[in-house]
């Protein structure tokens, strides 16, 4: 049993369990709710009352029993999550009663962080500062899906200004940010994203170029029109055919960021890989997956980034949270495969 499993726990309360390995979508018989006591802090440890839970994409691909760049969540632990909550009880000098932190604390209302509970490293801990933004942003711009965005686009695919810039999942939490930043960097941005409504606060509320409704249509037709002198950079949130009509558009040296592929997420079989990537070859372009944890030690250039340009009001923080408690976790993270979500999903636990 994992640290987080073995000490992410909640005297008359509750913490998320994975029951079984999901064939497809998760549903009920994925989780298991039980309870523990609150576990009481040694020295150098603390307890954190989880208040914001963060649900992302990736999630699903945690709960398969296949090797990846962090190691499965085992039948019978606890959820791994990232989230914010308030330190609650301490017998820690940097982390007193009252403070706000964020870090993987799991789908959970208590978590014992320190010795005898999930090391302060593996957790990840990061003091909130509410005074540059709300807790809830330091799950989504100010957190891994903003860092992830941040990165993704200024070292993976090292956008410049003038360039054509198209970012699928555009309407997502990473999506969402990666619309801005290349904005903010001088890019001609195309988001790409589900339904009129999200195509339209693509371009009326965060500055994107031009948007392309994927459900409309043929998407190779739709992106021809949006990006006529083709792509520089792609920055991939979905995989799937997606990613065929944007190797297509490619124009030569283009680079091409892989940060996710929602769309084959909950697939019961091996997904096909693209057919159209010998125009990687034809355009001398090049395609990179890149994972955030590669770049921890330079966070805090990030948060430095994102930070000032919210406090100049050049970055929006859309997100969109859904009140409940952990029972609610399992319906919430499917709402991220039905195309429900705008901007960063979390839910707030009661």
């Amino acid at each position: 049993m994992s640290a987080l499993s073995a000490h992410c726990t909640a005297g008359a309360s509750r913490q998320v369990r994975l029951a079984a390995r999901p064939r497809g979508r998760t549903d009920g018989d994925t989780w298991e709710i039980t309870t523990a006591p609150v576990p009481e802090p040694g020295d150098g440890a603390f307890v954190v009352r989880t208040e914001l839970i963060s649900v992302d994409p990736a999630m699903r691909g945690w709960l398969d029993d296949v090797r990846s760049y962090v190691p499965p969540v085992g039948v019978g632990e606890v959820m791994r999550a990232h989230a914010v909550g308030r330190v609650v009880t301490s017998r820690h000098p940097d982390y007193p009663e009252g403070s706000v932190v964020s870090g993987t604390f799991g789908v959970c209302e208590h978590a014992l962080v320190g010795p005898g509970g999930i090391p302060l490293r593996a957790a990840g801990v990061e003091v909130v500062d509410e005074s540059i933004a709300p807790a809830s942003v330091w799950l989504g711009a100010l957190g891994f899906p903003g860092k992830t965005a941040y990165f993704g686009l200024t070292d993976v695919a090292r956008m410049r200004p003038g360039e054509t810039v198209l970012i699928s999942g555009a309407a997502g939490a990473v999506g969402s940010t990666a619309v801005q930043i290349a904005k903010l960097h001088g890019c001609r941005v195309v988001g790409v994203a589900g339904g009129p409504d999200k195509c339209a606060w693509l371009t009326d509320e965060l500055g994107a170029d031009a948007a392309v409704d994927y459900k409309a249509g043929s998407v190779g037709r739709a992106l021809r029109a949006a990006a006529p002198d083709g792509v520089d950079v792609y920055f991939d949130n979905v995989g799937g055919p997606l990613l065929d009509s944007a190797l297509a558009q490619l124009r030569t040296h283009a680079r091409i960021a892989l940060c996710g592929a929602i769309s084959g997420y909950n697939a019961t079989e091996p997904q096909p890989g693209p057919s159209r990537y010998l125009s990687l070859l034809v355009n001398r372009a090049s395609m990179q997956g890149f994972i955030i944890f590669d770049y921890a030690d330079r966070f805090p250039e990030a948060t430095a980034a994102l930070s000032a340009w919210i406090r100049r009001g050049l970055l929006a923080t859309p997100t969109q949270i859904v009140d409940g408690t952990v029972d609610d976790f399992g319906a919430t993270l499917n709402k991220l495969f039905d195309g429900a979500n705008t901007g960063k999903l979390m839910l707030r636990i009661a």
